[in-house]
């Protein structure tokens, strides 16, 4: 019998104390969850593909049943190649959910066999995002509650 697998896919530029939460709320629901690092030629990355991987590794290094990957290419098509029965998407607001909405049906229309699972971060966590944490790294704020010591500090060196 194969295992309860998802993917969760993102940019993860950076990775986010939000994207963390959102992998072990998936792990609750899922024997394993493969977090692919996406490769979106339409955003410029603060980080490169390399580095993003190696931040989630890092990140997820005490995770149990979790394990990271690149991918370029449709997500449906990396869901079907990973054996994995679902998609899952992170939703913050509202503002989130038309777009987030939009791809689940896109996806289910490209595979059946692929669903897509919305889930949220914590409260204290919702208001995250990687936009958002890299603007107050430029303007100098302090980003230590939002992302991992190591993430802030290589956010930091790259904007000196």
């Amino acid at each position: 019998m194969e295992k309860r697998r998802a993917i969760y896919p993102g940019s993860f530029d950076p990775v986010t104390y939000g994207h963390l939460d959102i992998i072990r709320r998936a792990r609750l629901i899922f024997e394993e969850v493969i977090v692919v690092v996406a490769v979106n030629p339409q955003k410029d990355s603060f980080f490169t593909l390399e580095e993003r991987v190696s931040f989630m590794k890092r990140a997820l290094s005490n995770f149990k049943g979790v394990r990271v990957e690149s991918h370029e290419g449709l997500t449906v098509e990396c869901a079907k190649a990973k054996k994995a029965r679902a998609i899952i998407r992170g939703l913050r607001a509202t503002s989130d959910f038309d777009y987030e909405f939009q791809m689940a049906v896109t996806n289910r229309k490209l595979s059946q066999e692929v669903d897509t699972i919305f889930l949220m971060p914590s409260e204290s966590l919702f208001y995250i995002s990687s936009r958002l944490i890299k603007e107050i790294a430029r303007l100098k704020g302090d980003i230590s509650a939002y992302v991992p010591g190591f993430v802030a500090k290589n956010i930091c060196k790259r904007l000196n």
